[in-house]
């Protein structure tokens, strides 16, 4: 008799999802699925992705009419359920800026950029810890932005010292 009230409770601690929390999940790799739609190329590239789920992707991007993109992201949602979706949603995050470490890298890179502007030793600094680098190039982006800085004209060239930071640090 014992066994027969014990069955009830271990039902009860075995709860099912709701209906609404497997629906905003389904909706939430719909949402990472639409992401995907929205990258680029080469970026969706970068990303491990079954072939089944980068074809679907590749094919909503052909899709024009509202009705047959709405379905095409249903089905790249229901893929989605088959894959691990945390990597790729770090990834879109770090794409995004939203990640501590690609904020931090950020920061990084604009100090750089400032010393580089304001000192001239920090280009030796530089070059030290990225050997890989273009003395020659950032030699005239540093003398051009400092002259546009003189001028006050808008600031082209610490912009462009900025990316070429961005690239040094990223293939180092």
């Amino acid at each position: 008799m014992r066994d027969l009230e014990q069955a009830p409770e271990e039902d009860e601690e075995i709860q099912p999802v709701s209906k609404t929390k497997r629906k905003e999940a389904m909706l939430a790799l719909q949402d990472l699925g639409e992401e995907l739609v929205k990258l680029p190329a080469s970026k969706l590239d970068k990303l491990d992705l079954p072939d089944e789920l980068r074809r679907a992707v590749d094919e909503c991007r052909r899709f024009t009419k509202h009705g047959a993109i709405r379905r095409q992201l249903q089905y790249i949602g229901r893929l989605m359920r088959g894959v691990d979706e945390a990597p790729i949603a770090r990834q879109l995050a770090a794409w995004r800026g939203e990640s501590d470490e690609e904020k931090a890298l950020l920061h990084r890179i604009e100090r750089w950029r400032d010393r580089l502007i304001e000192n001239d030793e920090a280009l030796t600094l530089f070059l030290n810890e990225y050997p890989q680098a273009d003395a020659t190039q950032f030699r005239q982006l540093i003398r051009n932005a400092r002259h546009e800085a003189a001028n006050n004209k808008p600031p082209k060239s610490s912009r462009a010292i900025f990316k070429l930071v961005r690239e040094v640090a990223e293939s180092a």
